[in-house]
C-alpha cells in the first residue's frame, strides 16, 4: 500500500460513543488479523519495501498519539517518548525517523511491549473522547482508523511477503480458498465519452488526493467486464511475452531482465505445474482466478500483446461508480483473490480481489491543495513516478474502499494484490 492519503473533508456528525465504536473495532480487528502469529513472526522484514508486523501495530498507535493526543488531551504522557523516532513513518515535519530497511532489525521494544502501547494508546483516546468535543476531533480521528485500514492490509500483504522467502512454504492461516470451473465470458461495456465529473464531493470520508471534483473529457472507450485471468496471463508467457522487449516499455524491460522475472510473484514451477504462495500456504494456480502481483510493466506488456490498453483512471471510475461496492474484501476471511462469477452483462470484482493498475499516472487533480502542516505531508509530495490503481483487493476493508479512492504505486511493484483489466478505444 501506498504512503498514508490525509482526508479532505469529514463532517457527519457522529457523537462521542459513535467515534469510539468506530475506533474500538477497527482497532480490535487489527489485532485479530494477528492472531494467528507467533512472536517470531511479527519481527520480519524480508524486503525494504515490507515492514515487520510489530512496527506496523505500533506505527497506527503513534499517529494516533501523535494527532490526537498529544495536540488534544491534556495532560497526556506518552509510555515512551522515543517511540516518538522508532515509529515515525515519513513525518518530516514531526521529527526523524529510523531508517526503514532497517525496522526489521530491532528486537526492542518487544512484541508484548507493543501490545502495551496500543492498551495505552486505546485507553487514553477513550479518555479523549469523553473529555472533547467530537466535532473537535472527528475528521482526525477519521484520518487515524482509515490510515489504520490501509496498513490492516499492509500487515497481511508484507506477512505474505515475509513467509513466502521461508522455504518450509508457511501459511498464515488455514483458510480455504474457493476455486473456479470455468470463465465466464469476457464481454465489452461502451461508453460513448464526453465531459464527466471524477472526484469525491460529499461529506463521507475522503482522503485529499480524491478531490476535488471536476470536470474531464472522456473519448469513446470500451472496458472489459471481468479481470484477467491466471489462465490468460499463462497464454502470454508460453507465447514467451517475458522474452518479446516489442511488447515492454523500456523501463519494464529492464526490470523484467534485472530482476529476471519469468511469471507472476509467488508463482514456482512444480512437477510440471504451477503452483503459488498464498495466505493459505502453496496452493496449484487456479486459471480462473484472477492473475495478481503483477506489476505495471507486466499489465501493460499483457495488454499490448492483447491488441489492447489499460483503462486510463477517470474511464474506471467513470465505470465503476454505478457499480455497489460489494466484493471479495478483508471480511471474507479468504485473503486471496476468487473466479468471477457473473455473466459480464455488467463489470464483475470492479470492487475488491484485486487492486486494477489503470494507465494514469499519480498526479494532482485540477485544484488540489493538501492540507496545512504535517497531515498535509504525503499526497503532494508523492505525486511522481507511481502509478494508479483502483478498486481495493481481498484483504482491503469494505468499508474503506469507494469509487473515488485513488491508490498508487511504483510501476515494478508487484507484492500488493494487483491485477487489472481491459480497455481499449471504441
Amino acid at each position: 500500500m501506498s504512503p498514508t492519503r490525509q482526508s479532505s473533508k469529514t463532517n457527519t456528525g457522529m457523537d462521542a460513543a459513535t467515534l469510539a465504536s468506530l475506533y474500538q473495532e477497527v482497532r480490535q480487528t487489527s489485532e485479530r488479523i494477528c492472531k494467528t502469529l507467533v512472536t517470531e513472526d511479527y519481527m520480519l522484514q524480508a524486503m525494504p519495501d515490507v515492514s515487520p508486523t510489530r512496527w506496523h501495530l505500533a506505527h497506527v498507535s503513534w499517529f494516533f498519539e501523535t494527532f490526537l493526543l498529544k495536540p488534544y488531551l491534556p495532560g497526556y504522557q506518552p509510555l515512551n517518548p522515543q517511540y516518538e523516532y522508532l515509529f515515525n513513518s515519513y513525518y518530516n515535519l514531526v521529527g526523524p525517523q529510523y531508517y526503514r530497511p532497517h525496522r526489521g532489525l530491532l528486537s526492542r521494544p518487544t512484541v508484548a511491549e507493543v501490545y502495551e502501547y496500543r492498551a495505552h494508546v486505546d485507553r487514553s483516546m477513550l479518555a479523549l473522547f469523553e473529555s472533547v468535543k467530537p466535532e473537535e476531533i472527528e475528521e482526525r480521528v477519521s484520518i487515524g482508523l482509515n490510515h489504520e485500514q490501509q496498513h490492516q492490509e499492509l500487515i497481511l500483504t508484507d506477512i505474505k511477503y515475509n513467509l513466502s522467502i521461508n522455504p518450509l512454504r508457511p501459511a498464515f492461516h488455514d483458510g480455504e480458498i474457493p476455486v473456479g470451473d470455468s470463465t465466464p465470458p469476457l464481454r465489452w461495456h461502451s461508453f460513448d465519452g464526453g465531459i464527466v465529473s471524477i472526484g469525491h464531493d460529499d461529506n463521507s470520508f475522503a482522503f485529499d488526493n480524491e478531490t476535488p471534483r471536476h470536470e474531464t473529457l472522456l473519448h469513446p472507450h470500451r472496458i472489459a467486464s471481468r479481470l484477467v485471468t491466471n489462465g490468460e496471463f499463462l497464454e502470454f508467457m508460453e507465447d514467451s511475452g517475458y522474452e518479446r522487449p516489442d511488447l515492454w516499455l523500456s523501463a519494464g524491460w529492464g526490470t523484467a531482465q534485472e530482476q529476471e522475472w519469468s511469471a507472476p510473484l509467488y508463482w514456482e514451477r512444480l512437477d510440471g505445474a504451477w503452483w503459488s504462495q498464498t495466505l493459505s500456504g502453496m496452493r496449484p494456480v487456479d486459471v480462473y482466478g484472477p492473475v495478481t502481483h503483477v506489476s505495471y510493466f507486466e499489465a501493460d506488456a499483457y495488454a499490448r500483446w492483447a491488441g489492447k490498453r489499460l483503462p486510463t483512471e477517470d474511464e474506471w471510475e467513470h465505470a465503476a461508480a454505478p457499480e455497489p461496492v460489494e466484493g471479495n474484501f478483508l471480511e471474507s476471511g479468504i485473503f486471496h483473490p476468487v473466479p468471477a462469477t457473473g455473466d459480464g452483462s455488467h463489470l464483475d470484482q470492479v470492487f475488491g480481489d484485486v487492486w486494477e493498475w489503470t494507465q494514469s499516472a499519480y498526479l494532482a487533480y485540477p485544484g488540489y491543495k493538501t492540507l496545512d502542516g504535517a497531515l498535509g505531508e504525503y499526497n503532494g509530495k508523492f505525486m511522481m513516478n507511481q502509478m494508479v490503481l483502483r478498486g481495493g483487493s481481498c484483504v482491503t476493508p469494505v468499508s474503506h474502499i469507494r469509487p473515488t479512492y485513488r491508490n498508487f504505486s511504483q510501476p515494478k511493484d508487484r507484492w500488493q494484490f494487483m491485477g487489472f483489466r481491459l480497455a481499449e478505444d471504441a
